[in-house]
């Protein structure tokens, strides 16, 4: 590193293990559109509700294998021995609340796809006008009001686990908003805001 280089800046979050790090540093904050993608991520902020985002990035790639890839429609016809199978699965979170709101949610994600509308669609129209520029750890956002519009959306359309903190976490997960630090080497990494938190005028239509 040489003098006019500075040291890369994370949130504190980031820096409570390597697997947090890597994380920060590869994938919080870029945008993710396609509807598995998204279905997967609203699952996980669903199970971390009430735990550490670390306990459910270690465990993500069980939860992938035990909910076959987040295949949406093999989820929506889970039945009670499915629901079972879960239950007994050491490698996940064992919330039956949680685990029977993912077939739930997976079925409302298939009938808003029959009623020509996607999951990733709408949480996208959700997008605000600014994007929060926090300088510290202590002035990022927990909710928003375009997150409990968006919690109010889904919940009409039948989805679970989809308050509004939940939904501002996927928000800023994906890259529907921007809540890296100022200061972050990782500010603007996705492309579609500037670091004053003003939308990038060439980025494709959100």
């Amino acid at each position: 590193m040489t003098d006019t280089e500075a040291a890369p800046s994370r949130a504190a979050w980031a820096l409570q293990a390597p697997v947090l790090t890597e994380y920060y540093d590869t994938e919080w904050g870029m945008p993710v559109r396609d509807e598995r993608g998204v279905f997967e991520r609203l699952t996980l902020e669903a199970f971390q509700s009430g735990l550490s985002w670390l306990t459910i990035l270690r465990k993500r790639e069980n939860f992938r294998a035990a909910f076959q890839g987040f295949d949406l429609a093999t989820i929506a016809e889970y039945s009670d021995a499915d629901i079972e199978r879960l239950l007994a699965d050491e490698g996940i979170i064992r919330n039956r609340a949680k685990i029977e709101a993912t077939i739930s949610n997976a079925k409302a994600v298939l009938a808003l796809n029959a009623a020509g509308e996607s999951l990733s669609e709408l949480v996208w129209s959700h997008t605000p006008a600014l994007s929060p520029v926090p300088e510290t750890d202590a002035e990022v956002p927990t909710t928003s009001p375009e997150s409990e519009a968006l919690a109010k959306a889904l919940k009409k359309r039948g989805f679970r686990f989809v308050g509004p903190t939940t939904m501002y976490a996927l928000m800023s997960a994906i890259g529907v908003v921007d809540v890296h630090l100022v200061s972050s080497h990782r500010r603007g990494c996705s492309g579609l805001w500037n670091i004053d938190g003003t939308p990038v005028k060439s980025s494709a239509s959100v």
